[in-house]
């Protein structure tokens, strides 16, 4: 499902912030901007929350002027009591959605009042997705976010980004939000002259023809825009930058494939809260199981969507020290993808600087082919019976 664009106006802080939470913890990708980026953008948003509560008048001045400058917005009046008149007034007004704001957090009505505002961020979704005037066809945003360092997860990212450009042949594009100093480049043998710095610091400028200049280009047909190669960006001050850069490249590109490295940052977070799918690399020992809980958590306290979330356990080998049931009940979650280690054949790969799936012609390479099936939506290609060891996909270094 795409990402929808939302837009909040109200005056209260503590409401923008918590609206925000509500919107990102329905299951569906939302980024949420603010009216003056909003003012800037040539697209409107595809939802804009008010805030009617104190101020009632001048909040439903506001549902009128959205209304006005968009049919097909649609608007969520949040209100303090549920009232006949205030309802129709809002209605009225051009509002297609009412809330009652409950103060006691928890209580009976403040979660009646979340999953109906759940339920209506939803509806939204499949009405925008729907509508044959919908021209934005946005891409499918896929992050890649490690337990600890060294997991894997560049390995995978880069891996699934060549296969998805070369399987697809549709627009795909690898963006490197690694903090300290990004290696997608290094581990596809691409030089490139611009990056993810160039593009956040020129928001104002960028269309697809300059996002063009921005990008290296592999032969595969990926395209990527670098790692920054400052130490100290992206940092939380560029988080809402590289939240309007998803919005854009999704639209110029079927494919997204984001690796976000093993700090959940500010930044780390736009793209958490832009992804349809949130691939978590973890291995199997305890240090990265209890990351991978933290991390867990911490994405469920963002409200990023725990429900995309996807658990990819790397480096499994014979004997299992622990258990796939034990890590499954340890993080909540099953087991999405469970990757064999082999060291020889994936630290081969990443020294040359050529992807496995170009090169390689193993068994690892087949089950990755697979993998990229699932995401593009195909078939996978029939399993082989007598080689169970087969039935796991890849193993990363």
């Amino acid at each position: 499902m795409a990402q929808l664009t939302a837009l909040i106006l109200g005056q209260d802080e503590e409401f923008r912030r918590h609206v925000a939470m509500l919107l990102r913890a329905g299951g569906v990708p939302v980024g949420v901007v603010d009216e003056q980026a909003a003012n800037g953008s040539s697209s409107t948003p595809d939802l804009a929350v008010i805030d009617i509560r104190s101020d009632t008048p001048r909040g439903l001045s506001t549902i009128e002027r959205v209304r006005s400058g968009s049919a097909a917005v649609a608007i969520f009046a949040i209100a303090g009591a549920s009232e006949p008149e205030l309802i129709l007034e809002a209605m009225r007004a051009g509002a297609n959605e009412f809330f009652t704001w409950s103060r006691d957090a928890g209580s009976a009505p403040a979660k009646a009042m979340e999953e109906s505002f759940f339920g209506a961020v939803r509806r939204t979704a499949a009405r925008r997705d729907a509508s044959p005037a919908n021209a934005r066809s946005q891409g499918i945003v896929l992050s890649f976010l490690g337990a600890k360092g060294g997991a894997g997860t560049t390995t995978l990212s880069v891996n699934c980004a060549v296969e998805l450009a070369r399987l697809t042949k549709k627009p795909t594009l690898m963006i490197d939000l690694k903090a300290s100093l990004g290696e997608v480049t290094l581990f596809l043998g691409v030089r490139p002259r611009f990056g993810l710095l160039d593009a956040i610091d020129n928001l104002h400028r960028l269309d697809s023809d300059f996002l063009r200049e921005l990008v290296a280009k592999h032969k595969s047909g990926l395209e990527i825009l670098a790692g920054a190669e400052q130490f100290d960006r992206p940092n939380g001050q560029d988080a809402g930058a590289i939240e309007e850069l998803l919005r854009i490249v999704s639209r110029s590109y079927d494919y997204v494939v984001i690796d976000c490295g093993n700090v959940v940052s500010a930044s780390t977070a736009s793209a958490l809260y832009a992804s349809d799918t949130i691939f978590l690399i973890t291995n199997p020992d305890v240090p990265s199981i209890r990351n991978a809980q933290r991390l867990l958590e911490r994405v469920r306290e963002l409200g990023a969507g725990s429900e995309r979330l996807r658990v990819v356990l790397n480096r499994a080998s014979e004997p299992h020290l622990i258990t796939s049931k034990q890590i499954e009940s340890a993080l909540g979650l099953s087991i999405h993808q469970t990757f064999p280690s082999d060291y020889r054949t994936v630290a081969t790969a990443l020294n040359s600087g050529v992807p496995l799936t170009l090169t390689n012609h193993s068994a690892l390479a087949a089950q990755f082919d697979r993998f990229t099936h699932d995401i593009a939506g195909g078939r996978e290609p029939a399993a082989d019976a007598g080689d169970a060891r087969r039935q796991a996909f890849l193993g990363l270094f």
